[in-house]
Order: C-alpha cells, then sequence, then structure tokens
C-alpha cells in the first residue's frame, strides 16, 4: 500500500520567505532607479535581518544607538525569533532563513549526484570539530563589531551577497564566501549552517532550553536509524532520546510527521503530568508565521516598527530633495 502523500507545509515556508526577501531586496533596487514600490523603499535587507539585532546590542545598551545600515526592526526579529527558538528551538533556521533553504536547493541536485555519498564526505571525526567553529565565529564578529562600531561582517556576508550580487555593492570576499558554500552544498548538506553561521550558533543554545523538545519514543522505535540518516545536520538522533544537540535546526525531518517510518515515534512534544501535546508540522507553519507577521504587525501599530534608520532615512530624504531640485531646474 503506497503511503499517502502530504503536504510538505517547510518547503511552503521555506518558498514564502525567500521570495519575501527576494522581493523586498529588488524593490529596494527598483525604487534607487525611480521604479518599485514606494512604500517599502525604506525596508532594506539588513531591517530584516534579525541577527543584525544580536550585533547591535552592545551598541545599543551602551549608547541607546543603533549600527548604521540596521534598524529597530532588526531587535524587534531578533525578539520573534528568539521567542520561537525557546519555544521550538531554531526554527528559524530550519524553516525561515532563505539562506539555509538556498542550500538545501542546492544540496537536492549533490543528492542526485552523489546518492548515499552526499552529506558524508567529512569523516564524523572531523565533523564534530568544525561544528564548533561557528561559535568562534559567532564571538570575533561580536567583539570587531562592539569595538569597531560597524557592520564588519557585512564584508563576509553571504546572505547579503545572495540578494544583492547583482547590484555591485557587494564585496568581493562575501562573494567569494557565496560561490565556496554552493561548492559545497553539492556535497555538503547546509555548509554555512553547520560549521559557520553565527547566528545559528546563537539560536542552536535554544536546543538546551526549549520547551517542545524532539522526543523519541523507544517502546514503538524500530531502530532503523532512518531518522539518523534523514538529518541535514549529522546528528545521531537514534541514540538520543531527546534531542538537545545544539546544531539541530528543528527542521523536523526526523520526525514520524515527516520521515520516521513508526507512529508516534518521533515528534515535536511538551509532557505533561496528564498529556502530551505534540506539534505537527502544519501547526508548526501556522505558528510560524502568526509570531513573525503577528509581531510585526503589533509592532507597527505601537509604533516601535522602524525599518530604516535615521542615518539611511536622512540619506533617502536627501536624495529625493536632489532628484525634486533636478526635475524643477529642468521643467524650469
Amino acid at each position: 500500500m503506497k503511503k499517502k502523500k502530504t503536504v510538505n507545509y517547510r518547503l511552503l515556508i521555506q518558498i514564502i520567505f525567500f521570495v519575501l526577501i527576494a522581493f523586498i531586496s529588488i524593490n529596494k533596487t527598483l525604487v534607487q532607479t525611480g521604479m518599485g514600490i514606494s512604500f517599502l523603499a525604506a525596508t532594506s535587507l539588513h531591517a530584516i535581518c534579525p541577527f543584525g539585532g544580536v550585533e547591535t546590542l552592545y551598541t545599543f545598551f551602551s549608547s541607546g544607538l543603533l549600527l548604521e545600515k540596521v534598524a529597530m526592526s532588526s531587535l524587534i526579529l531578533m525578539a520573534l525569533v528568539f521567542l520561537l527558538a525557546l519555544l521550538f528551538g531554531p526554527v528559524f533556521c530550519g524553516w525561515v532563513c532563505p539562506l539555509g533553504s538556498f542550500q538545501e536547493w542546492i544540496g537536492k541536485l549533490g543528492k542526485k549526484i552523489f546518492k548515499k555519498k552526499y552529506n558524508k564526505f567529512i569523516p564524523d571525526k572531523v565533523h564534530n570539530i568544525l561544528r564548533f567553529f561557528r561559535y568562534f565565529l559567532l564571538v570575533w564578529v561580536l567583539y570587531i563589531t562592539a569595538r569597531s562600531g560597524s557592520l564588519l561582517f557585512l564584508n563576509i556576508d553571504p546572505y547579503h551577497a545572495l540578494f544583492k550580487f547583482y547590484t555591485g555593492t557587494v564585496a568581493i570576499q562575501a562573494l567569494l564566501v557565496l560561490i565556496t558554500i554552493i561548492v559545497l552544498s553539492l556535497f555538503v548538506e547546509r555548509p554555512w549552517c553547520k560549521y559557520a553561521c553565527p547566528f545559528g550558533a546563537v539560536l542552536g543554545l535554544f536546543n538546551k532550553i526549549r520547551i517542545f523538545k524532539l522526543k523519541r519514543n523507544n517502546d514503538t522505535c524500530i531502530s532503523c536509524q532512518k531518522c539518523s540518516r534523514v538529518c541535514p545536520m549529522k546528528i545521531n538522533i537514534c541514540q538520543n532520546d531527546t534531542v538537545t544537540n545544539v546544531n539541530c535546526i528543528s527542521c523536523m525531518a526526523c520526525t514520524s510527521s515527516m520521515n520516521c517510518p513508526k507512529t508516534d515515534t518521533l515528534d515535536l512534544q511538551i509532557t505533561g503530568k496528564k498529556r502530551t501535546l505534540k506539534i505537527k508540522p502544519a501547526l508548526l507553519s501556522i505558528i510560524i508565521v502568526f509570531v513573525i507577521f503577528g509581531g510585526i504587525l503589533i509592532s507597527s501599530l505601537l509604533g516601535l516598527w522602524q525599518s530604516s534608520n535615521k542615518t539611511e532615512a536622512d540619506g533617502n530624504r536627501k536624495n529625493q530633495q536632489e532628484t525634486y531640485s533636478s526635475e524643477d531646474q529642468f521643467n524650469q
């Protein structure tokens, strides 16, 4: 009997956010050339990057200011992503992050080329060492940002390079990092997420304290090890009753809802005294959308949402005034 096909809710969420970020980025470029949607003109990639909120924390608490290019919207998104991570772990990494999705989609080609060898080129001993490099990178990024008061990480940021490569404003180092990620994604699943992403390093810590945990039921588990084989982050899930590994991205690929062949064996859940509440992909996708867009709406109504900082806003007004002045002179 064929297994009934189910909706891939995670892929749907990934596509929605990837298209949305790409649209905002392209629109920003079009507005600067006199086209595009004007009411979104102030929104930039930096303004909708939650890691920007992490980078500006030191400057914000020490001086009350934000780093150049970072807006209050970054801090709000950071808080919303942290809320989701506290509840379900790094779902931002597994469901929302466009760079993570991009690597995953490139990896599909690698899987077709290398079949079962895909994601196994790096020995486990080497992998277990490399996966801590992103914490070194996180400390380095926070240190140089706090000391310089600017987004130096932008010079190697593959997220910015992915959506701005065509503008001529991307540092060559960032383009080289992006190209390296694309090539590595053909051999290793989510290489940036595994070994280098500083924001993923922060969110990974929430796996130790998150409320809804990935739990395996030993009574129904048949030890097929499929959960470990399908894990993109190379976590040996079948040897854990509860997944607390800091590399977990809460993609739920290992769960009974997606790949585990046994019902109610591996699920995202919270266990109370009287009952167990399980979160299925459909419900999780709704919660993710509700928290992110609901949080943006509420913060906008409260007057807290700002997608451009004062420096950038002043620059935009100056450019507009120069444009209007040139038009007036031409008309005269």
